[in-house]
């Protein structure tokens, strides 16, 4: 693999420590800003938000920007809002830096799959796409219990201060190693995007994953106080408790895309949506001790994300059959949608805390997760109508369903 890869996979890791540290320093923020657990809990909503907003919006107005340029101009974008919050002195000027790095983080995943691709051969496109995003599992891993440690012993400013060296240093790789005459894909216009969403099938497929990612971050958002309020954990040791979430969903995502192979994407999907919504209910009767909070984390981050290789290839199989004009678009729209089941789990849960207290989350959030089984139930169902009435669905959908 070309060393320009690796300046893609570190500016995944940075973008990624930055969207998902913050959950383990909510507490901290909170105390430290004056506001309420569920104002700071926002700061995960705004970024997903932003996120949702700016990938296909900015997508499609910087289609025909220079590949590397707009790539460094992102980086710069990502390093710049992360100072912001480093210096920030308030709640809002924390939001407004927020904003801004999320929706350099839904540009950089849109165009980052297209310079992986263009940076290799043909045969070896799927491996470099998946190199750039162990960049993301990576961050889960270590970033975010790194940057949670930083934040506890040194005050959360300076987490956001060493993403922005990250931040630094990929945009310094991807300046010397990657190359200036990288083709531009066809851009895809807004109305073009738009048109997918008169799809009802790829929008039951959305509704699935917002609702799946919705469910597990009402209650995900709120996992460093309900360790410290509930579970008994120091402030230092949530930063470890993240680093077993991390380690789990690493094991958890190559899981779930044997099991989306093995099974079929509907049926790997309803696996995972159900487990998710057993742990999470198992979380409101657990949390109280700590030993039996930690096993639940750990079981928690095994299937929290096992349910992305089966969106993705279910999302690309539908896309094939009803949009095939627009394949790549219904597949970023599917990381816009994953992004606004963050944003809505989120604030959703910000008003759960507010009016029901910290431990109604996993349970309420478990109940959303089992509306994404219920969809996910009804879209198998509806693959067999259409193909027993003779459509020609692709097979990688209705597999197992």
């Amino acid at each position: 693999m070309p060393l320009a890869l690796w300046a893609l996979t570190l500016s995944a890791f940075a973008i990624g420590t930055t969207e998902f540290v913050i959950v383990g320093l909510i507490p901290t923020i909170a105390a430290s800003l004056g506001v309420s657990v569920p104002s700071a809990g926002l700061l995960v909503s705004l970024y997903a938000l932003g996120v949702a907003v700016g990938a296909p919006v900015l997508t499609a107005l910087t289609g025909r920007v220079p590949r590397k340029q707009l790539l460094l101009g992102l980086m710069a974008l990502f390093t710049v809002g992360n100072l912001i919050a480093w210096m920030a002195p308030g709640y809002e000027a924390l939001v407004a830096a927020r904003v801004l790095t999320g929706l350099a983080h839904g540009v950089f995943f849109s165009i980052g799959s297209t310079i992986a691709t263009s940076l290799v051969p043909k045969d070896k496109a799927a491996s470099a796409i998946a190199l750039m995003f162990t960049g993301l599992t990576v961050a889960l891993v270590t970033g975010v219990p790194l940057g949670t440690f930083i934040g506890q012993s040194f005050g959360w400013q300076a987490t956001f201060l060493a993403v922005s060296a990250l931040g630094v240093i990929a945009f310094i790789g991807s300046a010397i190693l990657v190359p200036h005459d990288i083709a531009a894909g066809t851009p895809a216009s807004l109305p073009t995007q738009l048109a997918v969403l008169k799809k009802p099938r790829l929008l039951l497929v959305y509704a699935m994953t917002a609702l799946g990612y919705g469910g597990t971050f009402v209650a995900f958002t709120y996992l460093a106080p309900i360790l410290q309020d509930v579970s008994g954990f120091s402030a230092a040791s949530v930063g470890l408790v993240m680093l077993v979430y991390g380690v789990s969903v690493a094991f958890g995502n190559i899981w779930g895309g044997r099991l989306a192979d093995r099974k079929g994407p509907i049926r790997a999907l309803q696996i995972v949506f159900a487990l998710l919504a057993l742990v999470l209910f198992a979380l409101t009767f657990t949390a109280a001790n700590a030993w039996s909070a930690l096993a639940t984390v750990l079981v928690w981050g095994a299937v929290a994300f096992g349910n992305v290789p089966g969106l993705q290839v279910y999302v690309v199989g539908r896309a094939e059959r009803d949009a095939p004009q627009a394949v790549d678009v219904a597949s970023g729209l599917n990381i816009a949608a994953f992004n606004l089941g963050i944003a809505g789990g989120a604030w959703g849960g910000g008003l759960i805390v507010a009016h029901l207290g910290l431990m109604a989350t996993p349970w309420i959030g478990a109940l959303v997760v089992i509306g994404a089984l219920g969809l996910t139930t009804l879209a198998g169902w509806l693959d067999r109508r259409e193909e027993e009435a003779g459509g020609d669905c692709p097979a990688h959908v209705v597999a197992a369903s």
